[in-house]
């Protein structure tokens, strides 16, 4: 038996555990609460993608869950398209606003990098202020979830629910055969030494580009899907908050990990669930337990208990560059 052999074991027993977790979940929770938790993982996972293994720290990522969002309650509702549809259109539309921002962002790294990001987001969010179809600070509203491919009725809510797991699983899948491939290993080498990279004839920009465009269409992927389970979308999915409060997700959970960004968002949302009594307070419970977090946990929580969960010493969590600083 090789060395990796009890490693890839107990990676499998982890995943099928937490898989069957999920399945049974909604017969336990309330199933819009997992269903909303599940969007923001798939959201956190994607901003990941981004940060914990190109090294790139943006601060516009609202603007991609919020755009598409928007297109498909926009053509599921007025224009009658089926739900797959919509959701195609909004990571469509997701990817080609990654695609302009990317463009004009890569060339620059640190700071400069994360304040373009967040201008253009801005510039994303006054459009959806102001642009008609957008119902302005009333948002769009009463979104039909409709039937998937005509035959499965989406206004069930444990269909709606086994729809939107399947959806994140797609996703988070897409994430991590993405990281372990050769494309994987070119930006991961990037964010680790970019100078390098480049004298071995890989053109960085591209691949963060690429990288880029991939997680701006991952985050949509879980806007499309967040707006067909609360059947509405509004201006807080464009704000910068909304930014703000997926940056705080992945690194409460864990920066570069796979599961770090899922605990962080369904922690995130637990707190907002159930602190929900406490009105304003909620954003300063938000703030300290982020306090105490990088304070105690400087890998985040999925950092700091991988060691302990697979026996080895060291956990094998991957940190930001030095472009994020």
């Amino acid at each position: 038996m090789t060395h990796g052999s009890p490693k890839r074991r107990d990676i499998l027993l982890w995943t099928a555990a937490l898989v069957g977790l999920a399945l049974v979940a909604p017969y336990f929770l309330y199933p819009v609460f997992l269903m909303r938790a599940l969007c923001l993982a798939l959201f956190a996972c994607a901003f990941n993608l981004l940060l914990g293994y190109v090294g790139l720290l943006s601060f516009g990522h609202a603007a991609f869950l919020g755009s598409a969002a928007y297109i498909t309650a926009h053509t599921v509702k007025v224009w009658g398209w089926p739900p797959e549809i919509g959701i195609l259109a909004g990571v469509a539309v997701a990817a080609a606003l990654g695609t302009v921002f990317g463009w004009l962002a890569i060339r620059r790294q640190g700071i400069y990098f994360a304040m373009i990001t967040l201008a253009l987001a801005q510039m994303v969010a006054f459009f959806a202020t102001e642009a008609p179809f957008t119902g302005g600070e009333d948002g769009i509203q009463a979104v039909p979830r409709g039937h998937l491919l005509g035959m499965i009725d989406l206004d069930n809510t444990f269909t709606m629910y086994y729809f939107v797991l399947a959806v994140f699983l797609a996703g988070f899948a897409i994430i991590q055969r993405t990281v372990n491939s050769p494309f994987g290993q070119v930006i991961k080498a990037i964010r680790e030494n970019e100078p390098r990279a480049i004298s071995l004839g890989y053109r960085a920009e591209h691949y963060k580009l690429l990288a880029f465009v991939l997680s701006a269409a991952l985050a949509g992927l879980a806007g499309s899907t967040k707006v067909l389970v609360l059947q509405f979308a509004s201006l807080s999915d464009v704000d910068w908050t909304t930014s703000g409060q997926v940056v705080l997700m992945t690194l409460v959970g864990g920066v570069g990990t796979f599961l770090g960004p899922v605990v962080g968002a369904f922690i995130i949302v637990t707190m907002e669930n159930y602190l929900a009594q406490a009105g304003s307070w909620v954003t300063v419970i938000e703030g300290a337990i982020f306090v105490v977090c990088v304070l105690t946990f400087r890998r985040g929580i999925i950092g700091v208990l991988v060691p302990y969960l697979t026996g080895r010493s060291e956990p094998a969590v991957a940190e930001p560059s030095a472009e994020t600083s």
